[in-house]
Parts: C-alpha cells; sequence; structure tokens
C-alpha cells in the first residue's frame, strides 16, 4: 500500500517551486524506481505525502557542451539515454560505462541520473565516476541558483545537502576534469545485474610516456558515501605504471577507505577489494585507450 496524499505534475521549475511552498514535505518524482519503493515501504518522509512529478520539465532533460565544453547532464536523463547518448560516449565515456550496470534494463529505462545522486546512497553506480570527474550539481531554488562540488553534497549514507524547495537541475564536468583522461568502473556484486555493488571503484587515469601525471580514483560501498582515495592519487603523481606501483596503489588506498562488515560482504572482502581495484582498472583502461588508437 502507499499512504500518498496527492499527485502534482510540474511542467516548469516555477511550478515545482510554487508547490513546494504550499506543501514542503512533497517529495520530487521522477522515474519512481527509488520514491515509490520507500513509500510503499512506509518509509519515514515518504507517509501521507504528496508528489511532484517532473518528468515534464524541459530544463532537467538535455545532455550538451555549453561554450566553454563543460559536459552538461540534466537530472531527468534516464540511464538508458546517457549510455547511449554521444556527447556522453564521446566526452565523459567513463559515466556511460558505469550507469550501463545499474539494476536491469526496466531500471535504465525509467530510473534518472538526478535521482540516483540525490538518493545519496554510497551504492549508486553512477556516484563514483561522478566523484571522479569532480562533477558540479547546478541546484535551483525559488531564489537562485548555486553549483555545489558533488563531493560536498555527500553528507552521510543516505543524507545529501538539499532541503525543501530545492532541486538539482544539471550534472556539469568540466573539460579540465575530462580531457586527456581515461577510465573503467568496476562493480562488484553477488548478480552480474538487479543488484546492488558490494564495492564499485571508478578510476580516471591521464598518462604520458608510460608514466601517470594525474589518477584519481572513487570507491563505492567503501565509506558511508563515495570516497575519493586522496592519498593514493598524491601518492601516484609521477609514478611509472608498473606491477609494483599498481601494488603500492592498491595499498594506499587503505589509507583512506573506511570498509565495514555487512550482511552483503565483510570487510576483510572489501579491503581485498580495495587494493585490488585500482590496478586492474588503470590497466583496463589504458588497453581500451590504445585499442582505440589503433583503430583510428
Amino acid at each position: 500500500m502507499y499512504a500518498i496524499t496527492g499527485y502534482h505534475e510540474a511542467t516548469t521549475l516555477s511550478e515545482v517551486f510554487a508547490i513546494t511552498a504550499e506543501k514542503p514535505d512533497a517529495r520530487l518524482v521522477a522515474g519512481g524506481t527509488d520514491v515509490l519503493v520507500k513509500a510503499r515501504e512506509l518509509k519515514k518522509g515518504y507517509v501521507d505525502c504528496d508528489l511532484i512529478g517532473i518528468t515534464r520539465i524541459p530544463e532537467l532533460q538535455k545532455i550538451y557542451l555549453d561554450e566553454e565544453e563543460t559536459v552538461v547532464i540534466g537530472a531527468m536523463n534516464t540511464f538508458t539515454t546517457i549510455e547511449h547518448h554521444p556527447i556522453i560516449q564521446q566526452y565523459v565515456p567513463l559515466l556511460g560505462e558505469a550507469v550501463a550496470l545499474v539494476g536491469g534494463p526496466q531500471t535504465r529505462n525509467v530510473g534518472t541520473i538526478g535521482g540516483n545522486v540525490c538518493n545519496g546512497a554510497t551504492s549508486a553506480d553512477s556516484a563514483p565516476t561522478l566523484f571522479a570527474y569532480n562533477a558540479l550539481l547546478e541546484i535551483h531554488t525559488a531564489t537562485g541558483v548555486k553549483n555545489v562540488p558533488i563531493a560536498n553534497f555527500y553528507k552521510g549514507a543516505g543524507w545529501v545537502d538539499l532541503a525543501p524547495g530545492e532541486i538539482l537541475v544539471k550534472i556539469k564536468i568540466r573539460r579540465q576534469d575530462y580531457q586527456g583522461y581515461v577510465g573503467h568502473y568496476t562493480k562488484f556484486a553477488q548478480r552480474q545485474a538487479l543488484d546492488i555493488a558490494n564495492l564499485s571503484c571508478a578510476t580516471l587515469v591521464k598518462e604520458s610516456s608510460g608514466v601517470m601525471e594525474d589518477l584519481r580514483i572513487c570507491f563505492g560501498v567503501a565509506a558511508p558515501t563515495p570516497i575519493r582515495m586522496t592519498k593514493a592519487e598524491e601518492f601516484a603523481k609521477g609514478l611509472p605504471i608498473t606491477d609494483d606501483n599498481l601494488k603500492a596503489i592498491g595499498k594506499k588506498c587503505l589509507e583512506d577507505a573506511k570498509t565495514r562488515d555487512s550482511w552483503r560482504a565483510s570487510k576483510e572482502y572489501r579491503d581485498h577489494l580495495v587494493k585490488l581495484l585500482p590496478g586492474r582498472n588503470i590497466v583496463e583502461a589504458l588497453k581500451v585507450s590504445a585499442h582505440q588508437k589503433e583503430a583510428n
């Protein structure tokens, strides 16, 4: 059973702000793959509440490059749209790779990247990649606009910095955060589809002549929120890409990771993956990049 007291369909951001001013406890709903599940389970905040449908708001739908070659992704875009969009494939392919692993086709066809981010789950497949790309979140209110780095948006497990009356409109990835980088995303789960990650890892590397100029590593489910491996990233700069160095980078990640035991996986298992996955991802990213260069 659902304890939903009303439904409102907004076609503009102004309508959203007008409704939330009158009903501050109303919940925004797009694909509904998270909201309706929580409403059915009578989760706190989803009982006796109104829903505001936002699927018809044009500002939330677009994917484009702006004048500074920033990749701009409307929050209402589905995982399927993002996976196959030519701009995503050309400029930020790691994001397309990651969202292709969300749930199953039905979920990817209706679930949205904005909902995935605003749900605040450390297991969200889009989140580690967006952290690695240093994504900016454009959040609108009735009185203005603010840009929030995604690392500052996540406050805790299921807790994001989004107040009533605020709406995530765009996700932005600047040119300096994608140009020259290649990457790979790995999701470890009990099943190959329709499952939540036991641990996930997004890795971006910029290399020249076999030396790492820059490295970004973000894990999901290694802490209450997605978490960058800042100590390992700093350690890796200027290192040749060798087996020993890749292993050392993995060990360095343990200094930032905050893994724990859960019914899905043990801390010991997660720590093993923390050490293993960054090196594997780097090798895989460079291998794919080399094949693409040969093809061209």
